[in-house]
């Protein structure tokens, strides 16, 4: 089968690989009928993330067709349409069953290699490292689904499959970091990051009942998405975000902030933030918290910090004591996808929103993926979010 692949940093490719086998009992296979490239990939086409190997198969975000079943799976059958959540999840352990699913104990087959450096094992993710459990991915023509019984979700009839790819991950991941703003009817929440996972926070923002959603980023495509999505934006390459934050609140300021950037942040506006930029702009053992930073600066004294951003590992400097002295929330995390993914189907077929508005860039050949990914990456034709139907 094709499938796109990690070779080292900054080089894709599609690559013919062995099509992909039942291994346990609760396995399925499916034939892939949409993916996607999620901008978290991108930490691996950069080599942020530690443990890549070459050859490794990309993606996480994966939907269709089983066409194969282990003989312990009883929840599903050929011919189901499932989308497949990013995590993989076993059911049993004491996490699931406090519905903490990404933090499953059993099913990172690497969980020593990855309690060495975040104290415990998680959940296995697809296409995502060798940390993660050396999962393949899922951009690809076929794709095995571990533990299927537990986190795939069954597509009922009349839903496309653009509709609902984004349940994978990035639609959850939005609403995770939308609910952990503990939104009340009168509060402004601002997003630091208009990428897919930043806009579909706009929206999840006014499903959870927020008065005013602000979204910052310095790309002018993203920033009129966020806008459609019906944010208000501020445009980090050209305003103060925390001055024009302040005039826009009438000096109260937002009451959470999400950070959905992540590792690779970039630009400071405050004088100990641009000598920490400086350093850590030429320092490639350190993330950068940028976006982290100001969103802390910006949030009101006693308000909430939401962040979906990734990070891997060791991180610049942070600014705790702000994050402190102001008594700010702080909450985070791989998303809970069991927790979301049945609700936020129903929303999607009551028409409350559909996903697919943030998708700029379709193709049914994988061949494409390696020029899709650079273009998804420089952020250039207007390259918002990549969807692949391998299969056509």
């Amino acid at each position: 089968m094709k499938a796109l692949t990690w070779q080292s940093r900054g080089k894709i490719t599609c690559e013919t690989v062995p099509d992909p086998k039942i291994e346990h009992g609760r396995d399925v296979i499916i034939k892939v009928t949409a993916c996607a490239i999620c901008g978290s990939d991108l930490h691996l086409m950069g080599g942020f993330m530690p443990t890549m190997e070459c050859g490794d198969v990309l993606g996480h975000e994966t939907m269709g067709e089983v066409i194969e079943v282990g003989r312990d799976n009883q929840k599903l059958k050929v011919g189901d349409r499932i989308v497949v959540p990013f995590t993989i999840c076993c059911g049993e352990c004491r996490q699931c069953k406090w519905g903490n699913w990404s933090c499953c104990e059993r099913t990172n087959p690497n969980g020593k290699m990855q309690a060495e450096t975040y104290g415990y094992p998680l959940a296995g993710l697809f296409g995502f490292s060798h940390i993660t459990g050396g999962f393949a991915g899922g951009q690809a023509e076929y794709l095995r689904v571990p533990y299927a019984d537990v986190g795939p979700i069954v597509v009922p009839e009349g839903l496309t499959d653009e509709q609902v790819l984004f349940l994978s991950d990035i639609f959850p991941t939005a609403y995770q970091a939308a609910e952990h703003c503990d939104i009340g009817p009168e509060d402004t929440v601002a997003i630091w990051g208009c990428g897919p996972v930043g806009v579909l926070a706009v929206k999840c923002c006014y499903l959870l009942g927020a008065k005013r959603v602000i979204a910052i980023d310095s790309v002018p495509e993203r920033l009129a998405l966020a806008r459609e999505a019906g944010a208000e934006t501020i445009d980090l390459s050209h305003q103060n975000v925390q001055d024009t934050l302040m005039e826009m609140t009438h000096g109260l300021g937002p009451d959470s902030v999400i950070e959905a950037v992540g590792m690779e942040s970039h630009g400071a506006d405050t004088t100990l933030q641009k000598v920490s930029s400086a350093i850590m702009e030429h320092t490639v053992s350190l993330e950068r918290p940028f976006a982290l930073n100001q969103a802390i600066l910006a949030c009101r004294p006693g308000g909430n910090v939401s962040m979906p951003g990734v990070f891997a590992g060791p991180v610049g400097p942070v600014a705790l004591g702000v994050l402190m002295n102001k008594g700010l929330t702080l909450k985070t995390g791989q998303t809970h996808m069991v927790r979301y993914m049945k609700p936020l189907m129903e929303r999607i077929q009551k028409g409350e929103i559909d996903p697919s508005f943030i998708i700029s860039h379709r193709s049914t050949n994988l061949e494409d993926g390696p020029a899709l990914y650079d273009m998804f990456r420089d952020k250039t034709d207007n390259c918002t979010k990549v969807v692949f139907k391998p299969h056509g």
